[in-house]
């Protein structure tokens, strides 16, 4: 206790008590356990030590009954007489009024606390100890504003502490109220407040009695809400058990309801573990509520009725998909990278443009940005990178196909008005992945159709857009289920399919396809240990192949942007070896060279290149994009006598009928200075053939093929057969850009061609495409149809002297003809 909270006591006001009587030397002692002894109380106890007997009986014998009783330690022995150490510096001075002797050698002693004492000194005296004492008085000035105060606020807590605490008399109260006496009513609620040992003995060493009443005031209001709480929870725990009596009662009962009604205890089990399921999932509130409601009808009908197979499934449907937070894996961006490059050979600004996304998510901690859609021809690694991405993020990799997906309830669902609906695709997905956050991959969303059952494009809008997916409604569900922790991926082999709605809310990556050097490192690197894990080879049959054999195989059996036709016929050839292991033919070791690919493969159907050999008149080389890749697309055109008709072949669209056109009345109009009759549209027909007419072929690219082989076949002129082009042309004749250049470049290499025609504004798109693309190949930029012409077919003034000495020849022939007649 610090100075200025110690009360000096005025011995003038003292004078009148009787310190012969009070100030006592050598008093003995006796150590009371879990128990503290305070004036105006009056306390039997059990004496049983031997030198608290003793202690006893020297009071009884020598100090008029009185005898100094102070609470031992925690510390202390409890079965010896504690050491002076073990025993606190303050106590209670006690007159003891009665004495009785047990037969068990013990006594019982009714003690009455006098005076509170403060020890100065311990004396060791036989098996006990005497003390000399300091007795502490205190005065109180009843008659101060304060004090009032602090015994008003005091009556008021300690009321409500005695209406809260059950283990204390109704009626202590009245009698509290009743002492005048500030020490007398200080010390009785000392002595009957139920608070931990050392905090009364704290109390009890305050020598102001001011400061002691407000630190008991403190310690009253502390348990006053310790009480409160314990009241609350035994209110609920006592509302708890009530709740879990009647539900046993009804639970009886209903098992009685569904005796009769014929439910077996199959059923009733399956009831239970719904109930406890429904209790124990972490469910959305509105998800609840419905399988609450579904609940309660499910326990009103019978297992018989049609119906309650349909609510059963429902709420197993509900209790099935993932309500767990959704757990996020750090995201590293070098092991990413790893996994990419592991996995996909090239494809360096895809697996770029992949880890920008993905930094993206590291830093926001949540999907942020466009739905990444990638979009290439087939066998170019569009779902496989899907799997490297899941696999970097530590997601569930879920796979959707929606090629020819027609009705909007595959991917909403179906409504619960029959038996046999269930939830669309993406509900689907999500119980499988068993996860919030899984990654969904929506393969050919290009090949979406729509009819009177909807349109499932426009319910997409819904799943793929981030605004909106934290609630998507499923028609089955019947409530908002959130999709915003799943990380969705769209693959497609075009984009002028897709509804513009959707395609906005998508970042297209394009996947042009793979180079001849590509294809040979993924055969190499992948297919081939791919191929020979499924046959198990490994460990019976060590395959030599060298890169040389594969590039032949590439050449020569194949004509795709992806590789896997490639890897078809990797698979022959492993095929081939595994029986001719089996017959024994082959031992442990085999090289596979040319012949044998010759042999195994068969003849090569690409030998041949697929264009002209020599240069000719109305016959040029188109490059062409298709949903596979890039293609050689051969245009032809004839004339002959006529009445000006046009006649268009080769199961082509509306948009190379128009750019057909376009190309003929640019031919007509500019028709002297191209050197073409200009009266050839009254008295010549001409037909424009695209070859493989079985294969549908459309697309705004083939206007300027078309021009020059209607301008070569109208002028004489031939075309050079070495020379590819691509673009689209306008009346006035100028050359507009293209989509689709890679794979277009792609096959002119493919098929050997050495100069290549393309419009002047895709030329920034052609500085991206890879050098090894364009290797040994001139490209030529046009920006009117004269610079496509000055290049692809030979000049006028030859053309013009070529037909003057065919003419003068022909001349030279009749005059013969003549003279010989």
């Amino acid at each position: 206790m610090s100075k200025k909270d110690e009360f000096k006591i005025n011995t003038e006001e003292l004078e009148e008590l009787d310190f012969d009587e009070l100030k006592l030397e050598d008093l003995p002692i006796i150590p009371l356990r879990d128990q503290i002894m305070v004036p105006y109380i009056i306390f039997p106890i059990i004496v049983g030590r031997k030198g608290s007997i003793e202690a006893v009986q020297k009071a009884i014998a020598e100090n008029n009954n009185k005898i100094f009783s102070v609470t031992q330690k925690k510390n202390a022995q409890l079965d010896k007489y504690p050491a002076a150490n073990d025993l606190y510096r303050y106590g209670c001075i006690c007159s003891i009024t009665q004495m009785f002797k047990l037969p068990d050698g013990t006594m019982r002693i009714i003690l009455q606390g006098e005076y509170k004492a403060k020890v100065l000194r311990y004396n060791k005296t036989g098996n006990f100890y005497t003390a000399k004492l300091d007795i502490c008085y205190e005065i109180e000035d009843d008659t101060t504003i304060e004090f009032k105060s602090i015994i008003k606020t005091f009556h008021k807590y300690f009321k409500e502490y005695v209406k809260l605490n059950k283990n204390l008399p109704t009626d202590m109260f009245k009698g509290v109220s009743e002492i005048k006496n500030a020490q007398e009513l200080y010390y009785f609620t000392l002595a009957n407040l139920e608070i931990p040992l050392v905090q009364k003995q704290i109390l009890l060493e305050i020598e102001d009695i001011n400061i002691a009443f407000k630190k008991l005031i403190e310690i009253i209001f502390q348990e006053i809400e310790v009480l409160k709480l314990q009241n609350d929870l035994e209110q609920k725990v006592k509302i708890h058990i009530a709740k879990s009596q009647k539900e046993y009662f009804l639970n009886e009962q209903l098992k009685i309801i569904h005796r009769e009604l014929g439910m077996g205890e199959s059923e009733a089990d399956d009831l239970s573990d719904l109930k406890s399921r429904i209790v124990q999932a972490n469910l959305s509130d509105e998800a609840r509520k419905k399988a609450e409601e579904e609940f309660k009808k499910l326990s009103r009908l019978s297992p018989h009725m049609p119906e309650y197979f349909v609510v059963f499934h429902y709420l197993n449907w509900i209790l099935d998909l993932p309500w767990q937070p959704a757990e996020f894996k750090d995201i590293d961006l070098n092991n990413s990278q790893e996994i990419l490059d592991r996995d996909h050979y090239g494809l360096e600004k895809v697996k770029e443009r992949i880890l920008e996304y993905l930094a993206i998510m590291k830093i926001s901690d949540k999907i942020k940005g466009q739905i990444l859609c990638f979009v290439g021809p087939p066998g170019v690694g569009k779902t496989s990178l899907g799997k490297s991405i899941a696999e970097a993020l530590g997601r569930e990799f879920i796979r959707l196909s929606l090629g020819g997906v027609r009705d909007e309830a595959e991917i909403r669902g179906h409504r619960r008005t029959y038996i046999g609906a269930i939830p669309g695709v993406v509900i689907q997905s999500m119980k499988k992945a068993g996860t919030r956050n899984p990654l969904i991959m929506m393969d050919e969303i290009d090949k979406l159709s729509s009819d009177f059952r909807g349109d499932p494009a426009s319910a997409l809008l819904e799943v793929l857009d981030p605004e909106q997916n934290k609630s998507f409604r499923d028609h089955y569900l019947d409530f908002g289920f959130d999709l915003s922790s799943v990380m969705f991926i769209t693959t497609a082999n075009s984009t002028s399919s897709i509804p513009r709605p959707l395609l906005d809310r998508m970042e297209i990556i394009s996947i042009p396809g793979y180079t001849e050097i590509e294809k040979r490192e993924i055969a190499l690197r992948h297919l081939l240990k791919k191929k020979v894990n499924e046959l198990t080879l490994e460990d019976r049959i060590k395959i030599n192949i060298d890169g040389k054999v594969i590039q032949e195989i590439i050449r020569k059996y194949t004509r795709e942007s992806g590789v896997r036709e490639l890897e078809r016929k990797i698979g022959t050839i492993l095929r081939k070896l595994t029986k001719e292991y089996v017959d024994g033919k082959i031992k442990d070791k085999v090289t596979i060279d040319q012949k044998k690919v010759e042999d195994y493969l068969g003849a090569a159907p690409f030998v041949d290149s697929e264009i002209p050999q020599k240069d000719g008149i109305g016959v040029v080389v188109g490059l062409a994009w298709t949903q596979v890749g890039g293609e050689i697309l051969t245009i032809e055109a004839l004339k002959f006598k006529g009445s000006g008709k046009i006649v268009i072949t080769g199961h082509i669209g509306q948009v190379m009928q128009e750019s057909a056109k376009a190309a003929y009345s640019y031919a007509r109009n500019h028709a002297e200075e191209l050197g073409i009759d200009p009266d050839f549209y009254k008295k010549t027909d001409i037909h424009i053939h695209v070859p493989e007419g079985a294969v549908p072929k459309d697309g705004p690219s083939a206007g300027v093929s078309m021009a020059t082989a209607l301008i070569s076949l109208l002028s004489d002129r031939k075309v050079f057969h070495n020379v590819a082009m691509t673009g689209e042309i306008t009346l006035t004749g100028r050359v507009l850009a293209i989509g689709g250049l890679t794979e277009k470049l792609m096959a002119a290499k493919r098929s050997g061609v050495n100069k290549v025609i393309i419009p002047k504004q895709n030329y920034a798109v052609w500085t991206e495409v890879k050098d090894e693309i364009k290797e040994n190949i001139e490209f030529i930029f046009a920006e009117t149809i004269d610079d496509v012409l000055a290049i692809a077919i030979e000049p006028l003034v030859n053309a013009k002297s070529k037909v003057k000495k065919e003419k003068e020849k022909d001349g030279n022939t009749n005059s013969k003809k003549r003279k010989d007649a």
